[in-house]
């Protein structure tokens, strides 16, 4: 019998660009494809015996760095990814929460984001969290901050822990793909005793199989939690 129950899976989507250049295509060509991916693993998360919870990291606040081409191509394919996947996420009982500061993004993308977490509200399958400008920096901030507003003097891990986005939930297993090997300021808190597991597979080419893979190997990983 396995040792670990895997509940809260996070994903860093590494290598869309990567992948379309050893194409010879754009590295708009690796987004779409990679959008077709995060259909894919949603749905097999949806229907995992234990996982409750997937987190993704979509859109850093560092991704504003990028060509300016590139962001509106990004900010158009969420639009339109969003309203397509409303019917599949409801089909498969997903829950989307956004998590970030979706205040830069502009009004219709922001519309489309609330409008499809108010529509699937009331779904009681995965959670889904997309980290959408999102920073673990800035999430751990403004966790302190929400608690100071609430009338905190001494500000516990508890009290940072319940005012984080994702309503506190720890990292059972960090998965990036496309060989880098760091965290990129992503869900510094939650993943304080996450297993890692990197691979080299471009995102545009991961897949189900391969992730069922790495969950074995979860499963099999001694967690001690600083214990012996």
């Amino acid at each position: 019998m396995s040792k670990n129950t895997l509940k809260h899976l996070a994903i860093i989507m590494d290598g869309n660009g990567r992948w379309a250049k050893n194409r010879g295509k754009s590295r708009v060509y690796g987004h779409k494809k990679g959008a077709e991916v995060v259909r894919d693993i949603t749905t097999f998360c949806s229907h995992h015996s234990t996982i409750e919870t997937l987190t993704l990291y979509a859109f850093s606040s560092e991704n504003w760095k990028r060509p300016k081409l590139e962001i509106e191509f990004l900010m158009k394919l969420l639009d339109n990814w969003l309203k397509n996947e409303l019917e599949n996420y409801n089909k498969n009982g997903v829950r989307f929460v956004p998590i970030g500061d979706i205040t830069k993004f502009s009004s219709k993308l922001q519309d489309r984001i609330l409008s499809t977490q108010k529509k699937t509200k009331n779904n009681r399958g995965l959670i889904q969290f997309l980290a959408l400008n999102y920073g673990g920096r800035a999430e751990i901030i403004d966790a302190v901050n929400r608690s100071l507003n609430q009338g905190k003097t001494v500000i516990t891990e508890d009290d940072i822990s319940n005012n984080l986005d994702t309503s506190y939930s720890d990292i059972d297993l960090l998965i990036r793909t496309s060989g880098e090997q760091r965290l990129s300021n992503y869900l510094l808190w939650q993943l304080s005793y996450s297993e890692i597991f990197f691979t080299k597979t471009n995102w545009p080419d991961f897949t189900t199989k391969e992730l069922e893979t790495i969950i074995e190997n979860f499963k099999q990983r001694d967690r001690r939690y600083g214990g012996v």
